[in-house]
């Protein structure tokens, strides 16, 4: 087992590659967390279980070389975990037929033969790995929470017609979906995601928060004091480079 610097954590710059393409491991993790969101919808979870699952896999390979451990393996072992963690129970049957179908589409369930058993104790084994590597930190504080109450306060103070010709809180929504995608999670606190992904969704409409010009403070810094323009850039960045990927990965 080989661990990992911190440098390596989360994405950001450190995960582009020659000419700022995005890192093969970034490419990876891509596309295993696409893995997890869609298994995870199949399998009935609500999204802040998914976001932990995501969040979990994102973080043991903050600890481990991605080229230590299968990396699907890891993710259904992230869903099996995630769903304990917020009281979200799944069978690993459940599991392993959904992911089954995913990667052989129009595949009948498996027989519960001995492959059957062998996926089930490696899903297994991987959780009790997991937890160890992770020492047992396995709960987290999603941005959640704070898209919806910034929400709430950002729809009364825009007029009406603003807020109900454009899908600001959809869009909000679908950018913190995204997010997860990369490692935002442990790179940024859960509070400036939420207003980063609100900030970017605003701009994607060109709506402006009323009264922002005479303002003392920018909206965004209302909601959280310790928040700058260059962290809200930065996950502005790392957004936009998740984007860059689902382009450029079938």
């Amino acid at each position: 087992m080989e661990a990992v610097g911190p440098d390596s954590c989360g994405g950001g710059d450190t995960a582009r590659g020659a000419e700022g393409r995005p890192a093969p491991e970034a490419r990876v993790h891509f596309r295993v967390t696409r893995f997890i969101m869609e298994a995870g919808v199949k399998l009935g979870m609500q999204s802040i279980p998914i976001a932990t699952a995501c969040t979990i896999y994102h973080k043991f390979f903050c600890e481990i070389n991605l080229d230590a451990y299968d990396p699907y393996l890891v993710a259904m072992s992230s869903l099996y975990l995630a769903g304990k963690v917020e009281e979200q129970h799944l069978r690993t049957r459940d599991i392993i037929n959904v992911s089954n179908r995913y990667f052989h589409p129009g595949s009948e369930p498996l027989e519960l033969d001995s492959r059957f058993w062998a996926l089930r104790d490696s899903i297994v084994q991987c959780e009790l790995l997991m937890l160890r590597v992770l020492r047992f930190q396995v709960s987290f504080q999603h941005p959640h929470k704070y898209l919806l109450h910034y929400l709430i306060s950002l729809k009364n103070w825009l007029n009406r017609y603003s807020w109900q010709r454009t899908p600001i809180s959809v869009t909000a929504w679908a950018l913190l979906r995204d997010s997860y995608h990369g490692g935002l999670c442990l790179r940024f606190r859960a509070q400036h995601i939420a207003v980063a992904v609100l900030h970017l969704a605003l701009q994607a409409y060109g709506v402006e928060v009323p009264a922002e010009a005479e303002a003392e403070k920018p909206w965004w810094q209302v909601f959280s004091d310790d928040l700058t323009k260059p962290i809200i850039d930065n996950i502005v960045s790392d957004l936009i480079q998740i984007y860059t990927m689902d382009t450029e990965i079938p």
